[in-house]
């Protein structure tokens, strides 16, 4: 059942207010397939559909001579254009021109390859035109952001997408880069296994620990991800869901893009063995074009099927493709793979130092997941019993990373789910001490910095004494990829030697370098600050006490910290940036106490000399360096210019097709023989001819010129020809209007007149009995002379209407009609809607003799000194001495 039920159950309630509201949009964008979903109060959470009304849309992008397509529009264009088709770019990202990648894709792909500036891969169009990767990831995430668009009615920026765990930080790079270069903002990068993890907690409560394991099958890899579900409870007493990602495994080139490569190829060898020749159909890109959508036709019946047959009408030299193909003879292709997809369990079981008798289960997620042979060898060692098919295989990772977009804006208030992920490669950092002699080499001195397995979302403080400018060099222990440079980034820490002079001259002793380094949530390293930092001795009265007495400041505590560490360069682990506190106040604290404190705070600020000096950080990619601000710009121009040719181009079409249509709808009035055609009748033969003669004359010019027109021409030749049939729409639309529009006038008239004779009679009661009224009879008699003047102009021109012929224009329209009509009805309105008037009693004046025996208290057992109050025969009893109404007499 598809997750929009989850509508009922997931409330995104807008916590700010709705004038500053923003959506969020969620993409996972896969080496096949991008799923999308939008995140916006008043809209389902579900996946975001295509123009095709599909919730999965292909990750290609092409050309058709000049026109621009994406999804499967473009996917199908590479059976006739297969060098203007780009699929599975993704593959490409950050990839280096010499790495394994850049080679695989290249026996996968009919496109042309070449070698960026920056090391990187670039693909080459039909014409020559390059492109980048992030390019062309870049059109696709602005074909998804203008759906988004299209179904939010509104602008979107934001955005978080999944990339796998195994991402390198040149990888992660890339992808924020497609990200700035389709004008978008990137919230963060998501795990697809953890986002997947989120889907999975939105609709339950774990009251226990449990363990599962994330098994992803996609078209670029395969992943293991273990994720630990539990429950806990804020202090305000709300429920949450803890998950926790303990273990990592994956396997990069394995993955349903290799199933394909396979596949084509068994069926390559069973053309060329029987048409071949001599030939080889492998260098001809449209022929393996059109044998790779046949092979992925092929697995998907074969998941199903034992047996299939294979039929493709002219793969190459006009020679029509049929063959039988077997799961069997698949399988066997793929024999070397068997021990592969089970490989990312074990290797996310050790990394997590579980078994799988801690697992509970194992849930499977990727398109490839079904092919039956990769589900076998999984079942085999997990076990039938721990195979999970709870979520969708598709699209969890995406609505799991929409819900977590959605708790990043803090714009919505969702289930609360927290998530602590780990990185997957072990991270370094690097340096040469500082030399004891001017004749000693340099000796670099090597650090783990972040471990496999760290925790995301942590900072880390190196220090150093050092007494000149120096340089931090990050790297993998290990290749992250085949072809794949260890080298991050380089790190440069500038002004140390007169950041250290000066906190000398204010007296610190020993002072140190502290650079922070940071692994961010989305799993990016950099250095957010250093800084010069030195303990000052404090020489004042107060200081010294302090010193006698065993007291410090907290600048001297965090001196003796500094103090204490090893003589060389080392590593201390600070504190999490997510997590700071400061101590606030109690409440009975009263508001003079807090300003004291806050007084005295500003002295010691202003008595004690800065112990800290901020130095420049400048970071440098001397590998693959991810784009500059300047390339972006270039880029994210080059892509708006094709937008917006692309945008006019549409408007043209558009323009020219509703021109041509209007013509043909033109031309069938004109020509329709019928005599009693509302056309017919409302139209003189001259304007028919006219306008036959006109219409003529357009089609000559569309069929001559239209293919070079541009949009202005189009619209001034419709206008020409609207202007000739105007007049002729203009007369049927009033004749049809007529009947209803005099309706209502004489309606009005009869309701206006209705209303004054009832009126004039009420009026005349309440004079003769001396009570208010509503109305006076000035406004009576002006509401008389209205109704009598709009009934002579009505009855005058309706009389000189009925006499005008059909293809005559008419003495009387009908919007004056109405607006006659709603003069008269908005003053009976004014008057009808008033409200009867308040009747004002007067108080009975009493004099001071009766005032005094009403006040007084009859004497018991004294019938002569008893007041019995008047009765009313009507009204009931009265209390004595009142007046009555004049209505009431």
């Amino acid at each position: 059942m598809r997750l929009r039920i989850l509508c009922g159950f997931l409330t995104l309630v807008a916590v700010i207010p709705q004038n500053v509201l923003a959506s969020v949009l969620a993409i996972d964008y896969g080496a096949e397939f991008i799923t999308a979903s939008l995140m916006k109060p008043g809209l389902p959470f579900d996946v975001l559909l295509n123009k095709d009304s599909k919730r999965k849309i292909h990750s290609s992008v092409g050309w058709k001579r000049g026109d621009r397509a994406f999804g499967q529009d473009a996917a199908q264009l590479a059976t006739r254009f297969p060098t203007d088709s780009f699929s599975y770019v993704k593959l490409l990202q950050a990839a280096p021109f010499d790495s394994d990648a850049a080679r695989f894709y290249a026996k996968i792909s009919t496109a042309e390859l070449s070698e960026a500036a920056r090391r990187t891969t670039e693909l080459v169009q039909g014409d020559g035109t390059k492109w980048s990767p992030e390019e062309l990831i870049g059109m696709q995430l602005g074909y998804v952001k203008h759906l988004a668009e299209t179904a939010a009615n509104e602008k979107v920026k934001d955005v978080i997408i999944t990339v796998p765990a195994y991402y390198t930080q040149f990888e992660r790079d890339a992808v924020a880069d497609a990200v700035e270069i389709a004008d978008l903002r990137l919230l963060a990068l998501i795990h697809d296994g953890t986002a997947t993890g989120v889907n999975y907690a939105m609709t339950r409560n774990f009251p226990t620990t449990e363990n599962h394991i994330i098994y992803d099958v996609g078209a670029s890899g395969t992943r293991a991800t273990i994720v630990q579900f539990s429950g806990f409870t804020e202090k305000t007493g709300a429920p949450g869901t803890q998950i926790t990602v303990s273990g990592i495994g994956y396997n990069r080139g394995v993955g349903g893009v290799e199933l394909d490569r396979r596949l084509r190829d068994i069926l390559a060898d069973h053309f060329n063995e029987k048409f071949g020749k001599g030939k080889d159909v492998r260098k001809d890109k449209k022929a393996m074009a059109r044998l790779w959508k046949e092979a992925q036709r092929v697995k998907h019946i074969l998941s199903a099927n034992n047996e299939v047959k294979s039929q493709v009408e002219s793969v190459a030299w006009d020679i029509d493709f049929k063959a039988q193909v077997k799961r069997s003879t698949f399988e066997d292709a793929c024999k070397d793979l068997q021990d592969k997809w089970a490989q990312p369990i074990k290797d996310a079981l050790k990394n997590a130092g579980l078994t799988l008798d801690d697992i509970n289960s194992v849930i499977l997620a990727g398109g490839s997941s079904r092919v039956p042979m990769v589900r076998k060898v999984v079942e085999e060692y997990v076990g039938k019993e721990k195979i999970s098919l709870n979520v969708n295989a598709d699209e969890a990772p995406v609505l799991g990373a929409a819900l977590h977009g959605a708790a990043l804006s803090r714009q919505f208030k969702t289930k609360n789910i927290k998530i602590s992920d780990i990185s997957v490669h072990d991270i370094q950092a690097s340096y040469f001490a500082a030399a004891t002699t001017s004749n000693s080499r340099p000796r670099s001195i090597t650090t783990t910095l972040f471990p496999a397995g760290s925790k995301t979302g942590t900072k880390k403080t190196l220090t150093f004494k050092r007494k000149e400018d120096f340089n931090i060099f990050f790297d993998y222990k290990d290749i992250p990829a085949p072809g794949f440079p260890t080298r991050m980034l380089e790190v440069e820490i500038l002004g140390v030697a007169e950041a250290l002079g000066n906190l000398t001259e204010r007296g610190a002793i020993d002072p140190v370098v502290k650079a922070t380094v940071s692994l961010s949530e989305s799993g990016f390293v950099s250095v957010t600050g250093a800084v010069a930092f030195g303990e000052i001795k404090d020489d004042s009265l107060t200081g010294k006490l302090k010193g006698l007495f065993g007291g410090s400041s907290s600048t001297e505590e965090e001196a003796q910290s500094a103090e204490n560490t090893p003589p060389r360069d080392s590593t201390s682990e600070s504190a999490s940036s997510s997590s700071s506190s400061s101590a606030a106040p109690s409440e009975s604290a009263t508001a003079d106490k807090d300003k004291d404190a806050k007084d005295k705070k500003k002295e010691k600020k202003k008595e004690k000399p800065e112990d800290t000096i901020k130095l420049e950080v400048k970071t440098s990619f001397t590998t693959i360096p991810p784009m500059t601000v300047e390339e972006k710009k270039v880029s994210r121009a080059r892509l708006k210019a094709m937008d917006q040719d692309e945008a006019i181009k549409t408007r043209r079409e558009e323009t020219r097709n509703s021109f041509e249509s209007y013509l043909y709808r033109l031309r069938d009035l004109v020509t329709d023989d019928t005599d009693e055609t509302p056309f017919k009748k409302c139209s003189q033969p001259d304007e028919r001819n006219k306008i036959s003669q006109v219409l003529e004359e357009s089609f000559d010019w569309l069929n001559d010129r239209g293919d070079l027109a541009e949009t202005t021409q189009f619209l001034n030749k419709r206008i020409a020809l609207e202007t000739l049939e105007k007049p002729i729409m203009h007369r049927y639309k009033e004749i049809e209007a007529f009947p209803q529009a005099l309706n209502n006038s004489q309606r009005a008239n009869w309701s206006t007149r209705l209303f004054l004779a009832e009126a004039k009679q009420n009026l005349t009661n309440e004079i003769e009995n001396d009570l208010p009224s509503k109305y006076s009879l000035d406004e009576l008699e002006s509401l008389e002379k209205t109704l009598k003047e709009h009934e002579t102009w009505l009855s005058e021109y309706v009389d000189k209407q009925r006499k005008v012929k059909s293809w005559e224009d008419p003495v009387i329209e009908t919007t004056e009609m109405k607006a006659r009509a709603k003069v008269l009805e908005q003053q009976l309105q004014r008057l009808w809607k008033r409200k009867v008037p308040k009747i004002i009693r007067k108080k009975p004046t009493v004099s001071a003799t009766e005032e005094a025996k009403a006040e007084q208290t009859p004497v018991a057992g004294d019938d002569d000194g008893k007041q019995e109050p008047l009765k009313d025969k009507e009204d009931g009893e009265r209390t004595g001495g009142a007046k009555r109404h004049p209505d009431e007499l």
